[in-house]
């Protein structure tokens, strides 16, 4: 007869794959249920500080992530880093084990990094980095993540040459998907810096890939997408630009709902085609509803909300609202010197915005 942790663990084991199946299709709420239960259950088995807990907090992180309550998640994170710490005081050490501290560090840095703590998202990838060998398999990814700080602090040359390191690691015939997302991260760096043309060939080898992975409808597709209608804009090919918008939002809205942060980001985008094509009451309308979407998501002191507000001033000065424009300008910028410090390209671009008189 089987003992009693025995028939807990068998329990706890059936309640984590429930939470994992239910994650993966977008079913959070009850995925949480699930793996609130997993964790109660090896807690009463095996103890509070065991590794099974550590990957059941993991789980509920992912749970948290994927329903955008990021300092939930953060918090699910360090907990099981904590447990792996204990549990893993000095080598050899258990290769599951230290993959799963890795993953679970890799994604504290990314919420560290939506949530605009870069400094504590840098660490994490530094720990990262130390803790496994040059060749190990997730290290490309390690790469990436690291880059897309970079690319949020402004720093476009370590952030492309991080991204060229793992692409050079994957290789040519490596995971399609993980080229995909270097590939839409170059072309978000040649955006950032304004080449618009140089970066859309990136784009557009992204949308290739993941579609070629994942089929036409998939929620990252529609996140390179995204991206590719924010290259093919900058180069002026406004309607082009709108319609990929539309698809994006299209999937984005079916498969997250329609208060989830990549709605609220492609409207900003949306909104600033509207702007070019001289529709500022629609621009006007389109980022009122982004930041109605972005600022419980992230915060009121994010940099994307800040970025969202100082375009959204720019419709407004265009059609001569000065001083609604001004004061959106001034916020921006008060929150980009604060998340960004003085030099970043947003901080300036900002200044001289606020600075600007008619």
């Amino acid at each position: 007869m089987a003992d009693r942790s025995d028939v807990l663990l068998e329990r706890a084991a059936r309640e984590h794959r429930r939470a994992t199946a239910y994650r993966r299709e977008r079913r959070l709420s009850v995925a949480e249920r699930s793996c609130r239960r997993a964790l109660a259950l090896y807690a009463a088995a095996e103890g509070p500080r065991n590794p099974n807990v550590a990957n059941a907090l993991f789980e509920l992180g992912q749970i948290h992530d994927a329903a955008e309550r990021l300092a939930s998640a953060g918090s699910c994170y360090r907990r099981a880093l904590a447990i792996l710490r204990a549990v893993m005081p000095r080598p050899p050490f258990n290769p599951e084990l230290v993959r799963l501290r890795l993953r679970t560090r890799l994604l504290l840095g990314t919420v560290e990094r939506n949530l605009g703590h870069y400094p504590a998202a840098d660490r994490n990838y530094r720990r990262a980095c130390a803790e496994i060998g040059s060749r190990h398999p997730d290290r490309g990814e390690l790469l990436n993540d690291w880059g897309v700080l970079r690319k949020s602090q402004g720093r476009y040359s370590e952030a492309a040459a991080f991204y060229r390191r793992a692409l050079r690691l994957i290789g040519p015939r490596g995971d399609r998907k993980a080229r995909a997302t270097l590939h839409h991260n170059l072309g978000g760096i040649a955006h950032a810096r304004g080449r618009y043309a140089a970066g859309e060939a990136d784009g557009r080898r992204a949308v290739m890939l993941r579609e070629a992975a994942l089929g036409p409808n998939h929620v990252e597709v529609a996140a390179d997408v995204a991206a590719l209608a924010a290259l093919v804009e900058g180069a002026g090919r406004l309607d082009e630009a709108a319609a990929l918008y539309g698809r994006a939002l299209s999937i984005f809205r079916r498969r997250l709902g329609p208060h989830h942060s990549e709605v609220g980001l492609s409207l900003a985008g949306l909104a600033w085609v509207r702007k070019e094509q001289g529709d500022l009451a629609a621009a006007d309308q389109l980022y009122r509803q982004s930041v109605a979407i972005l600022e419980p998501v992230f915060g009121r002191d994010h940099s994307d909300v800040a970025l969202t507000l100082a375009n959204w001033a720019s419709v407004l000065r265009q059609a001569g609202d000065e001083r609604r424009a001004r004061r959106l300008f001034e916020r921006a910028l008060r929150i980009f010197e604060k998340n960004l410090g003085p030099r970043h390209p947003h901080t300036r671009a900002c200044r001289a915005k606020v600075s600007w008189r008619p």
